[in-house]
């Protein structure tokens, strides 16, 4: 075609100036939904040892295997049981997939939390976790969390800090550190995805696929804490 070169590149060097503005414009277009990620949680990020103590500990789902959790979901309720613990938190709701019975993340959680010495009275079960605004948005809406402490993978935490705040939850983040692996990378790339439908369900404040009524397992779980 005439005025390109090589049928890809303009020749002309208004052309490529041209080309070059509109890659640098759909670059900074991408990132802004991750850049927005960071400095909306700037100091909302903590360690198991420093995060304030809040009264529940919200930790997400992140898959089965064989019924039990995967690794990085292990690493999660490791942390959600050190919290608890350490009187970090006193009630931990934990969020997942349960959308066919042959499937259930929440009772998995709940029965490794209990394994690792958590009581089955201070967990409370959240069936309809499906990804993490509807999480954040059912922590809020049914079971009555305004303040939390979230658990979840470094790569993760601060969409799910950002979500949640974004939902009525104020939140601090602890973010669990993983080698950097295969899962550990996918996940990274992922966020970049991810962080774009962050900012729509932001902005556009969708219902969860399943709202349900308002659930009292917090505020019992709580009130049984003294």
């Amino acid at each position: 075609m005439r005025g390109w070169t090589r049928g890809l590149v303009p020749g002309t060097r208004r052309g490529q100036r041209r080309l070059a503005q509109g890659v640098m414009l759909a670059c900074a277009l991408a990132l802004a939904p991750a850049t927005w990620l960071h400095t909306s949680t700037a100091g909302s990020l903590r360690t198991a040892a420093d995060v304030p103590a809040r009264d529940v500990a919200v930790v997400f789902g992140a898959g089965l295997w064989k019924g039990r959790p995967t690794p990085y979901l292990a690493h999660r309720l490791d942390t959600a049981a050190e919290l608890y613990r350490t009187g970090k938190v006193k009630v931990v709701l934990v969020t997942g997939d349960n959308s066919r019975a042959d499937y259930d993340e929440p009772d998995a959680m709940r029965a490794y939390l209990v394994e690792r010495g958590v009581p089955g009275t201070r967990i409370v079960n959240d069936h309809a976790g499906f990804d993490t605004w509807d999480s954040c948005v059912r922590a809020k809406r049914i079971f009555g969390v305004d303040r939390a402490v979230l658990v979840t993978q470094g790569f993760h935490v601060r969409r799910a800090v950002a979500l949640c705040r974004a939902a009525g939850v104020e939140s601090y983040g602890v973010g669990v550190a993983e080698p950097h692996d295969a899962v550990w990378y996918y996940g990274g790339v992922r966020e970049l995805a991810a962080a774009g439908k962050a900012a729509a369900d932001v902005v556009l404040r969708p219902d969860p696929v399943f709202l349900g009524r308002r659930e009292t397992g917090v505020t019992e779980a709580l009130a049984s804490a003294g």
